[in-house]
């Protein structure tokens, strides 16, 4: 079996994000930049999936800058058998990047795509919905166990009231929440070893597809400092300031 993984290159995590000077985004100048956390766990699912003997090969694939190739590289010190990078300068939104993963996961005859639920950078949450719906294949989303058996993979998902457990006919979509599992960290020789490891590099129209924002950005900026909180010596204090202060009740 083939699993295609998506991995997307953003601020890390421990990074304070700040506005640009001129609020048309996101300062990405000299910012240190790592794999999706989610899509870390994807990647760690469809290899311990290899490892298992389930898995045949894991293929990669990035879409965005030139220097995504360094979270490919990334993928493939993990454990990822080869890269491809969709490479375009435009910050392309989750439609698009559906319409690319599609593309790819059927010229590469994968039985199934691992992402992880959202990138942190966005929080869009979209593009695994949308990459199921194009494809029509079935979709296990927010999934905190994956079973693959017979054909079909198990899903247990994280809902709002508490877990719900899917079978789904393969090939399908499976989005990754945080407790699927803990990413392994790659080692000194794998690191080495992933150097040597093809990256391909394809540009959208090469699959056909457009990339084109639908969105413009007019403005960014900081959200507003919260004002700090108080300590109320009663609850007759607390109702009263609810009710003329904040005026909720």
């Amino acid at each position: 079996m083939k699993i295609v993984i998506a991995v997307k290159r953003v601020v890390d995590y421990n990074v304070k994000v700040r506005v640009k000077s001129d609020k048309s985004g996101v300062e990405t100048a000299g910012v240190k930049m790592s794999m999706n956390p989610f899509d870390e766990i994807a990647v760690e699912e469809a290899v311990r999936l290899k490892e298992k003997g389930i898995a045949t090969e894991i293929v990669a694939v990035s879409v965005g800058v030139t220097q995504a190739q360094e979270t490919i590289r990334t993928a493939l010190a993990m454990g990822a058998d080869r890269g491809i990078l969709v490479e375009t300068e435009i910050a392309v939104e989750p439609l698009a990047v559906a319409k690319l993963l599609k593309a790819l996961a059927e010229k590469e005859g994968a039985e199934l795509v691992i992402l992880g639920k959202q990138a942190i950078d966005d929080d869009m949450n979209a593009t695994g919905q949308m990459l199921a719906a194009l494809l029509g294949w079935p979709q296990g989303t927010f999934a905190s166990k994956v079973e693959i058996a017979d054909g079909a993979a198990t899903v247990t998902r994280e809902v709002d009231g508490g877990l719900e457990t899917v079978k789904l006919a393969l090939p399908a979509v499976v989005t990754a929440d945080l407790r699927l599992n803990e990413p392994r960290y790659a080692s000194l020789p794998n690191i080495m070893k992933a150097r040597k490891k093809t990256i391909d590099v394809v540009k959208p129209a090469d699959l056909g597809v457009d990339v084109t924002p639908r969105l413009t950005v007019i403005n960014v900026s900081e959200p507003p400092s919260r004002k700090a909180g108080i300590k109320v010596p009663d609850v007759a204090t607390l109702v009263e300031k609810l009710r003329n202060e904040a005026k909720v009740i």
